[in-house]
């Protein structure tokens, strides 16, 4: 807790979902000076405006978790914004922290960066063997410059910066807007509306995109944050690490517990026209261990069950149905 003894942090993106767990753990390690900007008042894609809350906030430390994200649809309907919004946004808040003397910068990535076909598990020396999967390269190429810049300020000006790569977030404060949610909220959401939707004798109809073949790794998000802090606690070099929890679940399997978890009995019905997005996703989380001592501590069904409670008790608790416990 020393670590954060009197110094002055800003957190981007601190009032969203991985940034309010980010400031909550910042508070419990005795950090009193957290300055969390907010996009009305400082749009991060402006230059003036980056320089502007390096000088009001004049932080020891940032961490940066501000970012234009979505699923798959968001991604393909805007990808320019997506492109250009992420690449601005680190590239200025980096360049201007340099400038002013920022002590260190922690820097969130993305599991999107990596190449579409990168062998399982995830190691970050593949993150350059190929290109990311078409449908969210343009976010992931955009966030993969954050590694570029933090390499090359080390390089030449001895900047110290951190870049972390974490898979899929989940949990409680997570994003349910079906337009911009990524897919464990989407199908939460999906469930229990179509549950509802049904309650007048129509049959429940759940429609997911793809396949149900590719696999996807997820993180617990008070674990990602956990990561970070002990990434700007220990760890002060510019190489890629990886945050994740080890294991990976198909598309298929997770609808199969999540309609468990929310009494979904209907019909599930596999778009097929639309994307699967990259086959398979699983990371190697050895680095991340040995480097900073990050290990995920929260079980997928520990952390499921979480985030399907929080979201029927914060948005809809009188009209849905009770949630099941899995076995065991």
């Amino acid at each position: 807790m020393s670590f954060w003894t009197g110094k002055r942090v800003t957190v981007t993106g601190g009032a969203g979902f991985l940034g309010s767990f980010v400031v909550e753990k910042l508070r419990r390690r005795g950090c009193r000076d957290v300055f969390v900007p907010r996009s009305r008042d400082y749009d991060l894609v402006d230059l003036e405006a980056v320089r502007r809350l390096y000088r009001d906030a004049r932080p020891d430390l940032l961490i940066h978790l501000a970012a234009r994200v979505g699923g798959i649809g968001a991604n393909m309907r805007t990808p320019g914004a997506f492109f250009y919004d992420n690449l601005v946004m680190g590239a200025q808040l980096m360049e201007v922290g340099r400038q002013v003397g920022v002590q260190k910068l922690v820097a969130v990535g993305t599991i999107c960066a990596y190449p579409k076909f990168t062998p399982l598990p995830f190691r970050e020396d593949d993150l350059w063997n190929g290109y990311p999967e078409e449908t969210n390269a343009p976010y992931g190429l955009a966030k993969k410059m954050l590694l570029v810049q933090s390499q090359a300020y080390r390089q030449q000006y001895g900047f110290d910066s951190v870049v972390l790569f974490p898979v899929n977030l989940y949990g409680p404060g997570d994003n349910f807007d079906l337009e911009t949610s990524h897919v464990i909220p989407a199908l939460i959401c999906k469930c229990l509306e179509s549950q509802r939707a049904s309650s007048d004798g129509s049959p429940a109809r759940l429609v997911v995109w793809g396949t149900g073949s590719p696999t996807r790794e997820f993180l617990y998000v008070e674990d990602a944050a956990e990561g970070i802090l002990l990434a700007a606690e220990h760890y002060d070099q510019s190489d890629p690490v990886n945050l994740g929890a080890g294991f990976e679940i198909s598309i298929r399997d997770l609808v199969g517990r999540i309609a468990t978890l929310t009494g979904f009995t209907g019909e599930t019905v596999w778009d097929t026209s639309k994307p699967d997005g990259q086959p398979r996703r699983c990371v190697d989380v050895t680095r991340a261990e040995k480097l900073f001592g990050f290990r995920a501590r929260t079980s997928f069904a520990e952390g499921l069950a979480k985030t399907v409670e929080w979201y029927r008790s914060t948005w809809s608790a009188s009209a849905l149905p009770q949630p099941r416990r899995p076995s065991g």
